[in-house]
């Protein structure tokens, strides 16, 4: 009887010199294509741009098998989802709550003024978004921890009006899930959609007259959170009709370790992603093929014990997951700063020295005892991360999500006139009399 297959396909880096380009091309990556997505949801988010909750209702019964009786969750099925959750979960969400809200309000942005010259300052003023919609997966997993990752930021930010939308389920009678119910009334958030997918996306963007209820929903002004390649799909398409916080791809992680790595701990992280999402990708960069061979032998140890075996192993051997062989630790940070990772993990000798190197990552993880599942739940970290290389120009979730920066100029005469010659010389340049002249007025009449 032949060998089983390893779990990661091995990509030999060793004596390469690449490009930037050429090395992001040469790792593991999952392909998401949000292009044909958006033009299969097009439809969708339309349809519920023109005719409202009836759109979103054929929608749901389409998708999701069920037509909710309520798109507006009702305040009594959110109180009765708080008062029947497990005592347990509920102080697990509390303690997430409170360590992510310690975090986002030390991250808080404060007004600063610079004098830029006596009489001239220019200040920036911090001001939270007024209406959001925090977008809630409900599919293959429960969700309640972004409920978390979501809602905290945007009340920190002092955000004055918060929408969460998670999809209904047909064995809850057409509501979102209960436990994402009393996630959202133990942060305090009344309004609740039973709406999942992109009709949801679209709903939070265009609003609409009538929920069913008698009562209208308006649109929001930014819309977050985690979904499914239809959902990034719709995001896009509803970008600039509201903000987006990304397009939000399979989950992925990259671990960095060399010889004094954990071959266990690196296994079960590599797994924990791979739990997600059979286009999961987990990717391990090493110049080890000792702790290659190692982190095999405790895949094949660990994997077959793991609760969702198939989709664990379907993830692994995808081909967005693999290890990579590379010479040395300098090549390995090339690899992972061309890489991007959602989630980075530094399994090394001198992990904090290592960590301080890397330029692009959603999150870092930094040593054996700092794994990504505690990001997930309890570091005070935000687990709405970017994906598919998009660290390079964009952070995760976070208060500064949730505030815009507003500049405020305040000058006096005395400053203006110390600024006329340079500003109106280059009105003049640029052929724009009118400018200069509105400066010039100030001084001759």
């Amino acid at each position: 009887m032949s060998a089983p297959a390893p779990y990661l396909a091995v990509t030999d880096l060793r004596a390469c010199r690449m490009t930037v380009t050429e090395l992001a091309a040469a790792l593991p990556r999952a392909e998401l294509d949000v292009a044909s997505a958006a033009e299969a949801v097009r439809p969708v988010v339309e349809d519920v741009a023109v005719r409202g909750a009836a759109a979103v209702l054929d929608a749901s019964e389409h998708f999701d098998g069920v037509r909710p009786a309520h798109l507006r969750v009702p305040s009594s099925a959110l109180e009765d989802a708080l008062e029947a959750s497990d005592p347990t979960i509920r102080a697990a969400l509390e303690e997430s709550a409170a360590r992510v809200r310690r975090v986002d309000a030390a991250h808080m942005r404060e007004e600063s003024t610079v004098e830029v010259i006596p009489g001239g300052t220019v200040s920036q003023r911090w001001v939270p978004v007024r209406r959001v919609g925090l977008y809630v997966p409900g599919g293959r997993a429960v969700l309640p921890s972004s409920v978390v990752m979501n809602v905290v930021p945007a009340q920190v930010a002092g955000v004055e009006q918060i929408v969460v939308a998670s999809p209904p389920q047909k064995e809850f009678g057409g509501l979102p899930h209960p436990t994402i119910l009393a996630a959202c009334a133990l942060l305090g958030v009344t309004e609740v959609l039973a709406a999942g997918g992109a009709q949801a996306i679209a709903l939070l963007a265009h609003g609409a007259s009538d929920l069913g209820d008698g009562a209208g929903f308006d649109p929001v002004d930014l819309v977050t959170g985690p979904g499914n390649v239809y959902v990034a799909a719709a995001k896009r398409l509803v970008r600039g009709q509201v903000g987006i916080d990304a397009e939000a791809g399979p989950t992925e992680i990259a671990i960095l370790a060399d010889d004094t790595a954990n071959p266990a701990f690196v296994a079960a992280d590599l797994i924990s992603q791979a739990e997600h999402d059979l286009l999961a990708a987990s990717v391990l960069v090493t110049p080890s093929a000792t702790l290659i061979d190692a982190v095999e032998a405790e895949l094949a140890a660990q994997v077959p014990h793991a609760l969702h075996r198939e989709r664990i192993e379907e993830a692994l051997r995808g081909p967005q997951s693999g290890a990579v062989l590379v010479d040395d630790l300098d090549q390995g940070l090339e690899a992972v700063n061309a890489y991007g990772a959602e989630h980075l993990e530094i399994h090394t000798a001198d992990a904090a020295d290592v960590a301080a190197r890397v330029t692009n990552a959603g999150a870092i993880f930094v040593g054996p005892y700092s794994p990504v599942s505690l990001g997930d739940y309890a570091a005070g970290s935000n687990h709405v991360l970017p994906t598919g290389g998009t660290s390079r120009f964009t952070s995760g979730l976070g208060v500064q999500t949730f505030l815009r920066a507003i500049e405020v100029i305040h000058y006096d005469r005395e400053a203006l006139a110390a600024s006329r010659e340079a500003a109106t010389t280059l009105a003049r340049a640029e052929d724009l009399a009118a400018h200069g002249g509105a400066i010039d007025t100030r001084f001759t009449t």
